[in-house]
């Protein structure tokens, strides 16, 4: 064998450990990426059989295939194998909304067994390889089964929110042309039980794909029921058998459709494939997490959403790793249930979203000081970039400032993370996402839409080269995909966040590029300023948004939430604040107190909306069913009339 390919072999299937191997990794994938690639996969899982071709791809079509011909099963690679090897370890351990409920531990024999029977079930419905079904389910271990089980038979599956509207569930089933749903009667979030039966019952009026919903009977509410559509799950899983052999898939054969929002109306169904999908997300995930057999992992993302599908189910499960799945909210009884939990199951991987930290670091400390949180070995945070403060709180706090923290940057297009510091090997860097992973070609854009060539600098993200677990279309809209993120600089993928890069090669995302401002010809990200405006003893959070200025071109407005009822600030106070910490140039021209921001529900501030509003357009506000809650725009909009 050359030393070359020794060399490439050796980076691409150990764990990264140091920073010397972080470098060779980066190296060797920089120089040969199929080489790379193809290593870690070929020594990583079990293949039926080898791949024809590593990769092949044409940015400027938007074509890109990874392992094509190589025949494989993701389910194989992340239950048969430790199904066999170690039967008894724990794979999926499930913690209920109410702590005073009891959890549930499956081993990896028993979700195999688990997966099976779904999977049965799901072909005695009809169910064949390239269907697509909807999952629209709560945090509870059916939704990860039924995903795993689809990924068995070589279904699509297309995971919806458990919380979405009944218009936003029915697009996302009509677009994909679901044949399936599983639903459960309901969900409990918090103190409360939504009904979700319901909203399903809602969508299908306008669905004629749909020919079956299985229905899990979670909570005891008493469901409409549509007879010769509507089935109870429980049976037929009791009566399946726990033996299904696993659907032989080609490489590039889709695996899911997951739906992220458009700036205009309709939102993005995400197909991603199998092969080069199951390589980014265990490669990510053994090294951004580093996790060693016995630890016990847990991401509070839900699973509808990228996080969730690529870091809770199946980057662990390849991983052959404990993966922590959570029912609840971290509000539940009370702001001490994250801690609650970390002590309960000595987590030692805890990866979490910049929201909920800065909600949690609101509360009182002694709820944090109430529990033993010295299992944590590494922190992440995930969904958006995170604020200086919150970050210092969440190192000194809960890391005690012993844990590194893994700022994660990624998105749902991208499958897998993107730019992370890796754990003892490379540092990490209060609000910076540091360094791109192995094989992931990074590169910033000026505004001529020329690679910036200084290494120290700002400009617009994007990927100069394919990676395994891109997004392959927009399903049933390929031009949509390479409009969006192929023809703004052509022969890159366009990420759409803009970013800064230090002298040590440290990227910093500052936001959408549509988030940053030109004021007065000054290129203002927003992530600075609201990191200044957040350091105001009274604001718990804030956005800023550009609007039309006569002299300026745009003026800063901030829409900002204080921490406490009845609260105040002023807009000079406020701006004396960005002075000191940004500068007089980022200067707010306009301050609008309000009761929340526009959050999609994996904590992503919706700021079109705000733009929006903020320019005095209270209509045609586009997709808003991923909004936390939509009810905060017509607040928002109430304040900006009045």
């Amino acid at each position: 064998m050359p030393l070359q390919e020794i060399l490439l072999h050796k980076m691409a299937n150990f764990r990264l450990s140091s920073k010397k191997e972080v470098v060779q990794a980066q190296e060797a994938a920089m120089q040969n990426p199929e080489m790379f690639w193809s290593s870690y996969a070929k020594e990583s899982f079990h293949w039926f059989t080898p791949w024809d071709r590593v990769l092949d791809y044409d940015f400027h079509k938007a074509k890109v295939s990874w392992f094509e011909g190589g025949k494989v099963n993701i389910t194989v690679n992340c239950l048969d194998r430790y199904a066999q090897t170690k039967p008894n370890a724990r794979a999926i351990v499930w913690e209920p909304n109410n702590p005073e409920d009891e959890g549930i531990v499956y081993t990896y024999a028993e979700l195999l067994c688990a997966v099976n029977k779904m999977a049965n079930t799901l072909k005695q419905q009809g169910v064949s390889k390239g269907d697509r079904v909807c999952l629209y389910l709560p945090m509870i271990p059916e939704l990860a089964i039924a995903v795993l089980a689809c990924a068995r038979i070589g279904a699509i599956h297309s995971v919806v929110f458990a919380g979405f509207s009944a218009q936003a569930l029915a697009a996302r089933i009509n677009d994909a042309s679901c044949s399936l749903v599983i639903c459960s009667d309901g969900a409990n979030r918090g103190s409360k039980v939504l009904d979700l039966k319901s909203i399903v019952d809602e969508a299908l009026q306008s669905c004629d794909c749909v020919s079956h919903v299985l229905v899990v009977k979670y909570v005891g509410l008493d469901s409409h029921w549509v007879e010769g559509r509507d089935i109870d799950l429980k049976p037929l899983l009791t009566n399946a058998s726990d033996v299904c052999e696993a659907e032989v898939m080609d490489a590039e054969d889709p695996l899911f459709i997951l739906y992220t929002s458009g700036s205009t109306g309709k939102p993005k169904g995400m197909l991603h494939t199998t092969g080069g999908y199951m390589t980014y997300t265990a490669y990510t995930f053994q090294n951004v997490f580093q996790y060693e057999e016995g630890d016990v992992y847990w991401c509070t993302a839900d699973i509808g959403w990228i996080t969730g599908h690529s870091y809770i189910v199946y980057g662990p499960l390849l991983n052959g790793a404990t993966t922590l799945m959570f029912e609840g909210v971290p509000s539940y009884p009370d702001y001490g249930r994250f801690w609650a939990m970390i002590e309960k199951y000595q987590v030692n991987q805890f990866y979490t979203a910049p929201t909920a930290i800065r909600a949690l670091a609101k509360a009182s400390d002694s709820l944090v000081d109430d529990y033993d949180l010295s299992s944590l070995k590494v922190l992440g945070t995930v969904g958006e970039p995170i604020n200086e403060e919150a970050w210092q709180w969440y190192n000194k706090r809960i890391g005690k400032e012993k844990c590194p923290i893994v700022d994660t940057w990624w998105q749902t297009e991208t499958g897998g993370i993107m730019i992370s510091s890796i754990p003892g090997s490379t540092p990490s860097i209060p609000t910076f996402a540091t360094q791109p992973m192995p094989g992931i070609q990074a590169q910033l854009m000026d505004d001529k839409g020329q690679p910036v060539q200084n290494k120290e600098a700002s400009g617009k993200l994007c990927i100069g080269f394919p990676w395994p677990s891109m997004a392959r279309t927009i399903y049933g809209d390929h031009q949509r995909y390479i409009d969006t993120y192929f023809s703004a600089y052509p022969g890159y993928y366009f990420t759409g966040d803009g970013a800064d890069r230090d002298d040590e090669g440290n990227y910093r995302i500052t936001g959408r590029v549509d988030d940053v401002i030109i004021v007065s010809g000054h290129n203002l990200g927003t992530a600075p300023i609201e990191d200044a405006i957040n350091e105001h003893d009274l604001i718990a959070e804030s956005a800023i948004v550009g609007i039309p200025h006569d002299v300026k071109g745009n003026a800063l407005c901030a829409f900002v939430v204080c921490s406490g009822d009845g609260e105040q600030v002023t807009l000079s106070e406020v701006n004396a604040l960005i002075s000191s910490k940004v500068g007089p140039i980022a200067k707010l021209d306009v301050l609008y107190m309000v009761k929340g921001l526009p959050k999609t529900r994996s904590g992503k501030i919706m700021r079109r909306i705000l733009r929006k509003v903020g320019q005095g357009q209270f209509t045609n506000l586009g997709d808003i069913s991923t909004l936390l809650n939509p009810d905060v725009v017509d607040s928002i909009i109430q304040t900006v009339r009045g």
